[in-house]
């Protein structure tokens, strides 16, 4: 991820797409430790095996999409410390990216096929979100970080019992969204009208059935 700093327009936009390609097809270094080896490793049996790869997958594609959103958003802020905010926030977004992506290797397995679509997709929702207005753009981001809490702990409670490993990694995931979604908060954030987070749930819902298995 980019440090932060102050852009144009045009900067912007190819800071933009230079972090989509790190996203997909670099990659991404953590800034912090991976929680995850603080575990253990144990051998599961492939349907546990399976089943948190799938999990992890879908964390994986959920951290690709964070990405783009809070870049497409970054792009589009119009107060500098809005964007500062949401740099911030990818930067540690990239770790849960970097974590999430070693897991899947250690799980003998692979991100999803569709990550430039989903890319691709949550980019352009974000820079729309960021259209707005700054009030607008961070309420997204506490719907986005609430949503994301919500999946995270569903995948703690659904992991395989032995997986300690990913287990620790999402723990961590967890306490940084819910931080990132009380920054928001205190930065200004609008509530974002009902239709709007029914949509979003549901392209989660989406996303999250189809990146488990592809």
């Amino acid at each position: 991820m980019t440090a932060i700093r102050h852009l144009d327009p045009l900067d912007r936009l190819l800071d933009s797409a230079q972090n989509a390609l790190v996203t997909l097809l670099g990659r991404p270094r953590a800034a912090r430790c991976n929680p995850g080896l603080a575990e253990p490793e144990v051998v599961l049996d492939p349907p546990e095996r399976r089943h948190a790869a799938g999990l992890m997958r879908i964390n994986h594609t959920g951290e690709v999409c964070a990405q783009a959103l809070y870049v497409g958003q970054a792009a589009v802020a119009r107060d500098p410390a809005t964007r500062d905010h949401l740099l911030a926030a990818a930067q540690e977004e990239t770790d849960h990216l970097a974590w999430c992506a070693d897991r899947l290797r250690e799980l003998d397995s692979r991100p999803s096929l569709l990550n430039p679509l989903w890319y691709a997709g949550s980019w352009l929702i974000g820079a729309a979100a960021g259209l707005r207005g700054d009030g607008w753009n961070l309420g997204f981001v506490v719907e986005t970080e609430r949503q994301v809490e919500a999946h995270l702990e569903e995948h703690l409670a659904t992991l395989p019992a032995a997986d300690a490993r990913s287990r620790a990694i999402l723990a961590v995931m967890k306490q940084d969204e819910a931080r990132h979604a009380d920054h928001a908060l205190k930065a200004g954030a609008r509530r974002l009208p009902p239709p709007i987070p029914a949509l979003m749930a549901a392209t989660s819902r989406l996303m999250k059935a189809v990146a488990y298995r592809i």
